[in-house]
């Protein structure tokens, strides 16, 4: 294996549409919520490490998932956990471990990938990777995959590349905000709009180029630590600075502003399990459409439904259709799935009403 790759996992998120299973305390990323025997963070950290040595994968995370990441991924050592005391979106986090990287590696190119992503072929993802490193490697570019959209989907942002290119590797032209249904129909019928699924590529010192001239202030304020950084005073330095950082996400930092930002069209299956909605559509389904994840089911005039109960509970729906149905310790949801994004704020309702415990 290539000892310049790297990866940065990140898995700070605390995915509250997937409540009651997601919680603060145990997000999504750390639940087998496929019924697959691997968490999503295990599913992510082994697909990268097809690729890259173990060792040069980091986790970015919250420092209250510590002990989590730990017990999941047992390859990883404390050195490899970098952790965030304060929750300030990923241009902070990312910088914040690409110093460190820098500083380990000034020849590293690396990769930034959720932690919650699910991608069967990782065969072809391991490709199309190698792809970009090996252009990073040469190039002073910023990197991204995008995805194929298979429908006007209105819950992405999309990314514009140059429609005259016939390269693999194609330049942006620009980044679009989630757009509204018909602009949504517009992109797709253009022919050259992908999803943004928030991977990233790019060499270690370009994206440290990157904030240095699009954040001045946000690179001075974590450059500040480059002394400490790999060492034991590192802790103490970050837990006293990183709340001041800006909050900010790493595409209004320094993707939207540069121009030198390229993308390759990913040729491997996605799905960015962001919804109860989207595990359904991920799932097998049975006969009458409902998809199941560890319950033992009997239905009747039910169809559409996504079920998920403790192993083996038997679990008796009539008469419903379209609906989640999770049911997780003190918590049972039954909640229509047209609703879905709802589920957000029926969470504030629940802490509102019953305690902070339950989310």
């Amino acid at each position: 294996m290539n000892k310049n790759y790297y990866a940065i996992l990140m898995a700070g998120g605390v995915g509250s549409r997937f409540w009651p299973v997601s919680t603060q305390d145990f997000p999504k990323q750390f639940h087998d919520m496929l019924g697959t025997g691997d968490t999503l963070i295990q599913k992510t950290f082994y697909r990268l490490a097809h690729l890259i040595p173990k060792e040069n994968i980091y986790i970015l995370t919250n420092e209250r998932y510590n002990d989590l990441v730990l017990v999941q991924l047992p390859d990883v050592t404390q050195k490899q956990v970098v952790l965030e005391p304060a929750m300030r979106n990923t241009a902070p986090c990312i910088l914040y471990a690409s110093l460190k990287i820098q500083k380990e590696n000034p020849d590293a190119v690396m990769i930034v990938a959720p932690s919650d992503h699910w991608i069967e072929d990782e065969q072809t993802f391991s490709k199309n990777v190698k792809q970009a490193f090996e252009f990073c490697s040469k190039n002073d570019a910023l990197m991204t995959l995008g995805i194929q959209p298979t429908f006007p989907n209105t819950g992405y942002g999309y990314i514009e590349f140059d429609k005259t290119s016939t390269e693999t590797i194609k330049s942006v032209n620009q980044f679009r905000e989630k757009p509204d249904y018909e602009t949504a129909k517009e992109f797709i019928a253009q022919g050259n709009f992908l999803w943004n699924a928030g991977i990233f590529m790019w060499s270690v010192n370009s994206v440290v180029k990157a904030f240095m001239s699009n954040q001045p202030a946000l690179y001075k304020h974590f450059e500040a630590g480059i002394s400490v950084y790999n060492t034991n005073k590192e802790d103490a330095f970050i837990k006293e600075n990183y709340p001041n950082a800006e909050n900010i996400s790493v595409d209004y930092a320094i993707m939207e502003k540069s121009n030198n930002v390229f993308v390759i069209a990913a040729e491997f299956d996605w799905n960015d399990l962001g919804t109860w909605g989207s595990l359904y559509d991920k799932l097998d389904k049975n006969e009458n459409g409902n998809a199941v994840v560890n319950a033992r089911t009997l239905t009747e005039d039910a169809s559409g439904n996504m079920i998920r109960t403790k192993k083996d509970k038997i679990v008796v729906v009539d008469g419903i259709k379209d609906y989640i149905i999770v049911d997780k310790d003190e918590v049972l949801l039954i909640f229509p799935k047209a609703k879905e994004q709802d589920i957000k704020k029926t969470l504030q309702k629940v802490k509102d009403k019953f305690g902070e415990q339950y989310g």
